[in-house]
């Protein structure tokens, strides 16, 4: 039985041994040795070796990390709480550093992002936090990696996740922003009425000119036509007059003639319906060229060997 026992502490023996010198590390992970307590080396992923009961390593994940911080309470510049969450991508980059420098650096990281986040918050006023969160989260960045550096931990990103005010505040943000729609909806309504009488404005405006280029053209055409008109009837009455005046020449009118034609006129002048007559200045001139026609007519015999009279006596009157 005793030999049995010495080979079975032999083989448990071996395994352990084995176990502690043969050790695998997975991608993504290095392994940190240290050697009587002491920092050896940094092992790459991979299989690698360690001298049983001299050498420990522990495993360091240099991929980046998001770690989500508990909803935390901050205070605004403008004394407002509000209720802030964010994001943490972090990365190991020195691995001797990440466990030599700090004892947990995971809380480390997590116990920054939180005062670093009440200093930033406690700097703005809260419209500047809701409307500044790129702005928020570089300032995060920076801030915490002015610590991190000196970890071997590299401060990736921070993302801001919520901010959220009291209710009261909520519900005064609520009318404030009803009450911007309200306003933008009517100035562009305003707007829309404004360019609308514009519109119709530019449209009468279009509508007159228009029109009065029209009435333009048509007093122009129609002062043509008047003009074309006169001229015509100018013409004619001058071709009238010269027929008339070459026909009285041709005819070799005598005064008789012409006081025949005066006093026809003249007749016609007295028995037109106008409540005005007009006595030419040669009335006198046509009373003898009347006086003239009277005395040749006296000159006409009549028919039984006498002169013409009126019907009455030598003494009677006689009338024109």
């Amino acid at each position: 039985m005793v030999p049995l026992i010495i080979f079975g502490l032999i083989v448990i023996l071996a395994v352990i041994v084995m176990l502690r010198t043969i050790r695998v590390i997975q991608q993504g992970l290095v392994g940190v040795v240290k050697r009587l307590g002491q920092f050896h080396s940094v092992r790459n992923p991979g299989v690698t070796f360690l001298i049983p009961f001299v050498d420990t390593m522990e495993l360091v994940d240099m991929r980046e990390t998001p770690r989500t911080g508990d909803r935390q309470d901050v205070i605004t510049k403008d004394n407002v709480s509000v209720v802030v969450n964010a994001t943490i991508f972090s990365q190991v980059v020195d691995p001797r550093m990440a466990l030599f420098s700090v004892s947990n650096y995971v809380l480390a990281v997590d116990q920054l992002s939180r005062t670093t986040l009440r200093a930033v918050f406690g700097e703005m006023t809260l419209d500047e936090c809701l409307s500044q969160r790129e702005q928020i989260n570089a300032r995060l960045q920076m801030q915490m990696e002015s610590v991190t550096d000196k970890w071997g931990v590299r401060i990736n990103r921070v993302e801001i996740l919520d901010i959220v005010p009291p209710q009261q505040v909520l519900n005064a943000m609520a009318l404030q922003k009803q009450a911007d729609q309200e306003k933008r909806a009517a100035i562009l309504t305003s707007e829309g009425q404004q360019q609308s009488q514009i519109n119709v404005a530019e449209g009468q405006k279009q509508a007159q000119i228009k029109q009065a280029e029209g009435d333009r053209q048509s007093q122009i055409l129609r002062a043509e036509g008047q003009k074309q008109a006169q001229i015509l009837e100018a013409e004619g009455r001058a071709q009238a007059i010269g027929n008339i005046y070459g026909a009285i020449n041709a005819g070799n009118p005598t005064p008789e003639l012409i006081a025949v034609l005066q006093l026809d006129t003249m007749r016609q002048f007295a028995t037109s319906p106008n409540s005005k007559i007009i006595v030419p200045m040669e009335a006198a001139g046509i009373l003898g060229a009347a006086q003239a026609l009277r005395s040749v007519l006296d000159e006409v015999p009549s028919a039984n060997g006498n002169k013409r009279s009126d019907g009455g006596g030598p003494s009677s009157p006689r009338r024109v």
